[in-house]
């Protein structure tokens, strides 16, 4: 199963912007994650077509499954 780490800000021209973290740590903590967003925001190392991240919108762990069919 793959999994993902979404790392979801607002920017500066009111949008969403998403940062895709593959095969994130198993153990990480809400805590830890807010603790690296704030860093990334603070630290101004990110750009987006939205403008700069100015604020945390969320985080969440995406699994993905994927299952061949078998073709005639």
């Amino acid at each position: 199963m793959v999994r993902t780490l979404e790392l979801r800000f607002s920017s500066t021209a009111g949008t969403t912007v998403t940062l895709r973290v593959p095969d994130p740590k198993a153990d990480l903590t809400g805590q830890l994650v807010e603790t690296a967003m704030n860093g990334i925001i603070a630290g101004d190392v990110f750009s987006s077509s939205g403008g700069a991240l100015i604020g945390i919108a969320g985080a969440r762990i995406v699994q993905r499954e994927t299952t061949d069919l078998d073709l005639i």
